[in-house]
């Protein structure tokens, strides 16, 4: 029997295409400009805590890779119900994620490492729950790297510390997160 199947080609070659175009303006091209000016701060908080362009070019690299990767198996209706709950409970944990780094923000010495990190990490872990049978164990390292960077401790303390650039960084990401939480996109 013939496996050939052009709808699944077609998909392979979108992901494997747009996979190797990641860039700014690939990530221009699917974000909005609130997204894309939030991305812009995560690039510059881990260049600034790296002290490395080539790994926070590559971490923003994975992270719209695989932001593109799941809107195309969401737009092509790749996801079961049940995965499209865990997607729903992905998108909850971000808003969840997003408001906790606003509050921790503006409410002075609130601030938990532990918090912020349990949360980057479950929503790891649910990241990866619903595209382990869809992506290749390449892009759930991608999805590891993102999420395990931003989750430093190091990068969190120093993130909502007060020292600058760090903090007009986080400023301007509190500033987007609000703005998205407000127009209901996150």
């Amino acid at each position: 029997m013939d496996s050939f199947n052009s709808k699944d080609l077609a998909l392979r070659t979108q992901k494997k295409l747009l996979s190797r175009m990641a860039s700014k303006t690939l990530a221009h091209l699917f974000v909005d400009d609130t997204s894309s000016e939030i991305l812009d701060e995560l690039y510059r908080v881990s260049k600034e805590f790296t002290g490395n362009k080539i790994e926070s070019q590559k971490v923003l690299k994975n992270l719209v890779k695989i932001a593109v990767k799941i809107a195309i198996l969401y737009r092509h209706q790749q996801f079961s119900r049940e995965e499209l709950g865990m997607a729903e409970d992905f998108k909850k944990k971000l808003r969840q994620g997003a408001m906790t780094v606003i509050s921790f923000h503006e409410v002075a010495f609130t601030f938990e490492q532990s918090v912020m990190a349990d949360i980057l990490a479950e929503s790891r872990d649910l990241l990866l729950k619903l595209v382990s049978s869809h992506l290749t164990p390449k892009s759930h390292g991608r999805i590891k790297h993102v999420f395990n960077h931003f989750a430093n401790p190091d990068l969190l303390t120093k993130l909502y510390g007060p020292d600058d650039p760090y903090r007009s960084h986080l400023k301007k990401i509190c500033d987007g997160l609000n703005k998205l939480l407000e127009e209901g996109t996150l």
